[in-house]
């Protein structure tokens, strides 16, 4: 398999490498996603073919699976970042794409759960932009 994709968490204590192919990257504006974020939505990317070694800092990864649902996070235990996780016994992978550092060379497919989003997140495109911190 080819060399996907490399990540880590905020505070680098996890580090990660993802070998396949990426078949989807979702926006998710559900409000469990949007509780996991702190965001508008969730930007989740899926692979039921890419397998994840972690280079540094297995032991920080810390998984809440949402009892009685499919929804689950990983994340790092002290910086609180998300990380990719395996859902479906396995059979999925899912990363957040706010943890990769490389580019991956795939849009997002869709906003999902677009009905459930936040009104604030409505014409975002609308607001002003700055190319760094207020001043």
């Amino acid at each position: 398999m080819k060399h996907l994709a490399s990540g880590s968490c905020l505070c680098g204590a996890v580090k990660f490498e993802l070998d396949g192919v990426f078949e989807h990257f979702f926006l998710c504006h559900c409000s469990r996603c949007r509780k996991d974020s702190g965001s508008d939505h969730a930007a989740n990317l899926f692979s039921s073919q890419a397998g994840i070694r972690w280079i540094s800092g297995r032991d920080k990864v810390k998984t809440f699976q949402l009892p009685e649902t499919r929804h689950a996070k990983s994340f790092c235990k002290d910086c609180g970042s998300a990380l990719p996780t395996l859902q479906m016994n396995g059979a999925l992978l899912v990363v957040p794409a706010g943890a990769l550092d490389t580019e991956v060379d795939i849009r997002p497919d869709a906003r999902i759960c677009y009905a459930s989003r936040a009104g604030w997140s409505d014409r975002l495109d609308t607001i002003r932009t700055l190319d760094g911190l207020p001043g």
